[in-house]
């Protein structure tokens, strides 16, 4: 029973693996459809969140299944608990994902108010970040996790460097905000997906260590 037990908790991390990998995936999708001004790439990752949302409900339901059967005790019930947050947050990374889409929307057929700099940094941050928060749950990588909350405040620099920018471009010429706005929006978007990544990690600490570390990157 107990060699069964495992094999279905690590289906589970596998499940989240691959869940984590598409989220990763369709971050980087709705960046590049706001770089490349591109309609249809933008609608690619507002279609691909129903597989994501059916992934979603396929872990809580695994985590449901692996409770009532194995009644588990203690450490195996955190993790299997954990999971089910993390596929939680998964989810709702996939959302902001979705609202960088319609971002992009919104200022499609129109030229770019600046070069993108900040941005595409930020987002290959928010990428690593959800990335490796995975890792360090699967792996029960308490270091990497720490890691993780120490990159929280290099996302909220960069969040606050576009915000200012595209500030001084309105304060010069207000005729710009309906361009600026919705990349200033962009920046929020992947600060808070590293704000789930930064939870996740959090999570694993308290986990592995039994330590609350809420906003460690703070």
């Amino acid at each position: 029973m107990e060699r069964h037990f495992d094999l279905e908790l690590a289906d589970l991390k596998k499940t989240l693996l691959t869940m984590s990998a598409m989220v990763e995936e369709t971050i980087n999708r709705a960046v590049s459809s706001l770089e490349k001004l591109s309609p249809e790439l933008a609608r690619e990752v507002i279609s691909a969140d129903e597989s994501i949302d059916r992934i979603e409900i396929a872990i809580d339901d695994k985590t449901f299944d692996l409770i009532i059967r194995h009644q588990p005790l203690a450490g195996d019930l955190r993790l299997i608990l954990m999971a089910g947050k993390i596929g939680t947050e998964l989810e709702r990374i996939a959302d902001l994902a979705v609202d960088i889409a319609q971002r992009t929307l919104k200022l499609a057929g129109q030229p770019l108010i600046k070069p993108l700099v900040d941005i595409p940094k930020l987002s290959s941050l928010a990428q690593q970040m959800v990335r490796d928060s995975i890792q360090s749950f699967v792996n029960l990588d308490v270091t990497l996790a720490r890691s993780i909350c120490k990159r929280d405040d290099e996302a909220d620099s960069l969040r606050d460097a576009v915000y200012r920018e595209l500030s001084e471009i309105v304060r010069r010429d207000g005729g710009l905000a309906d361009r600026a706005i919705p990349l200033i929006l962009v920046s929020r978007h992947l600060e808070r997906i590293c704000d789930h990544a930064t939870n996740i990690a959090e999570d694993v600490v308290f986990l592995v260590e039994a330590k609350f570390i809420k906003h460690c990157g703070k």
